[in-house]
């Protein structure tokens, strides 16, 4: 089972210590969350220099809201960080559920995942080397992969579990275990109906906080206002993880689940839970 590390986004100069530090430790990847309208880094500016100060360790968006970008200069950004990187970037998309951040740039929320669809069609195209369009030539640099960075879709909705077997290469999910095996199934179900190949890459992910009880209500009271948006911040609190215990039994459980990579999302800022988390696994 491969364990990885989201980081933390309430200061994004602290960012590099974590790096180092799952850099050296037996984490398999970085991730870090994406919003527009918040005090957080964007993603795919913090992990290019995350991935600078790093050799080993995947770099991973999770999830980059893609309707609220440019397709074309998203193509060219995940192209060259996934180039520079020797093919560490995955790009975990989302559609976003946030009305402000739709507000901000001038998207319909109400289009999203229809735009998403469009999305994905055209960045697969750019990434394989053919033109953008009539009188518009392609759009370098080639990516590490010939047909660009590992793509993971996040979400609950139908289509959104439909979007990985259409589009994508595996599944993000931010679901607790007494419900993320459904999800699963349905994810295989659908790749296997689609004709595809293998079998989708299957990501979980869970919240955590260890370290001493400063450090883990620091860590709920960021979750907290990250979730406020969603009408219960409570909830989504209490299913935070904050023993070894804990954590060790959901890893365990998502194995089991046949999971390939569990994703430890730290919401407090200390640095040193990555060296204890280290230690727990």
């Amino acid at each position: 089972m491969n364990v990885g590390i989201g980081l933390p986004v309430g200061d994004p100069a602290t960012l590099l210590t974590w790096a180092r530090r799952a850099e050296h430790g037996p984490f398999t990847t970085l991730g870090l969350l994406d919003r527009l309208v918040y005090d957080n880094p964007e993603p795919l500016v913090a992990l290019a220099v995350l991935a600078g100060a790093t050799s080993r360790i995947r770099v991973q968006t999770e999830v980059l809201l893609a309707p609220l970008r440019d397709t074309a200069l998203l193509a060219k950004q995940a192209a060259t960080l996934d180039r520079m990187t020797g093919g560490r970037l995955v790009l975990g998309l989302g559609v976003g559920g946030r009305d402000d951040d739709h507000w901000a740039t001038g998207t319909d929320i109400r289009t999203r995942g229809r735009r998403m669809d469009e999305q994905m069609a055209l960045l697969r195209r750019l990434w394989s080397g053919e033109p953008y369009g009539d009188g518009v030539g392609p759009i370098g640099p080639a990516p590490a992969r010939p047909d660009g960075p590992e793509v993971l879709f996040g979400g609950f909705k139908p289509a959104a579990l439909e979007r990985v077997a259409r589009w994508g290469d595996g599944f993000l999910a931010a679901a607790p275990p007494s419900w993320a095996g459904g999800l699963f199934d349905t994810v295989r179900a659908q790749w296997r109906e689609y004709g595809r190949a293998g079998a989708p890459r299957i990501v979980a992910q869970v919240n955590v906080a260890l370290g001493p009880p400063p450090v883990v209500e620091q860590a709920r009271a960021a979750m907290h206002a990250y979730y406020a948006f969603t009408g219960m911040p409570d909830r989504m609190v209490s299913g935070m993880l904050t023993t070894p215990g804990e954590i060790r039994e959901a890893i365990t459980a998502y194995g089991d689940l046949g999971a390939d990579e569990v994703m430890l999302y730290c919401h407090g800022l200390d640095p040193a839970q990555a060296d204890r988390l280290a230690d727990l696994l």
